[in-house]
């Protein structure tokens, strides 16, 4: 059976970089998949793709030797169990505010008796490169599991939420995390108080040695965090990376700036 090569790296305590696929798109996944990150994640969460689609795309990855990850809508069972049986080789779950949700979460990747994940479909073992047989005996090594902290009540109860053993990363959602920091009036919080918020995840996943991850968007931010100590990192998505690229061109041929970049 496949390793899932970063879920290995991660235990060795190296960084990790990918992006975000938020488009739905099969053919712009197989091109993204060779172009060298160490994962790509489908986001079902905010857009528009189906099932059949994602399980494309997973597929597409999977393939080129990439690593396939899917953002599930929620953490919810049935919708960690469809993207992994689907051939996800791990999940990201959004909103992971309690411990509760963390445990539930963790407990639908992983086949009993470690977990309650039911056994069923066929493309899980295409995407390991292996049988259905040996997947159903090997996947709970092989499965990553990555929760997201989003909110700023998850920050301050950060050992109780995430210290559930199975996690393989906590990574963040700046903008998530943000948008839970505005004040009473709707305005976004202090960088400085931002800053801390970041600074006690890292110390968090540290103290609970579980890798830290963050979405980041430019190869400057994203250098920093590694050097921060941050591990499982996003940059931007195939939406921003296309975006940017014609914005600079435009530019560069104009001689104006434009300014309608999608910033996601």
């Amino acid at each position: 059976m496949r390793v899932n090569p970063v879920k290995k790296m991660l235990k060795e305590g190296k960084p990790v970089v990918g992006t975000w696929l938020t488009l739905g798109n099969i053919t712009a996944s197989r091109f993204l998949a060779r172009m060298g990150f160490d994962y790509l994640t489908v986001d079902i969460e905010h857009n528009a793709m189906g099932m059949e689609t994602a399980t494309h795309m997973f597929g597409a990855i999977a393939d080129s030797k990439c690593t396939a990850l899917a953002r599930v809508p929620a953490a919810k069972h049935d919708h960690i169990k469809r993207v992994l049986d689907n051939g996800a080789h791990g999940v990201v779950v959004p909103m992971v505010n309690t411990r509760q949700e963390a445990e539930e979460s963790v407990a639908a990747c992983l086949y009993p008796p470690k977990g309650t994940r039911s056994v069923g479909g066929s493309a899980h073992a295409l995407n390991f490169d292996t049988t259905a047989a040996e997947y159903f005996q090997k996947a709970n090594d092989e499965i990553l599991i990555v929760l997201q902290c989003e909110h700023i009540m998850a920050v301050r109860n950060f050992e109780e939420v995430y210290g559930v053993p199975g996690v393989d990363a906590v990574f963040v959602g700046p903008n998530d995390l943000a948008a839970s920091m505005r004040t009473p009036d709707g305005k976004p919080p202090a960088p400085d108080a931002f800053k801390e918020a970041l600074k006690t995840i890292l110390e968090g996943c540290k103290k609970l040695k579980i890798p830290a991850g963050i979405h980041t968007f430019s190869p400057e931010e994203a250098k920093m965090r590694i050097a921060e100590g941050w591990q499982f990192i996003a940059i931007n998505s195939e939406l921003r990376f296309m975006s940017e690229g014609a914005k600079n061109a435009l530019d560069a041929i104009t001689g104006k700036t434009t300014e309608n970049v999608i910033k996601y």
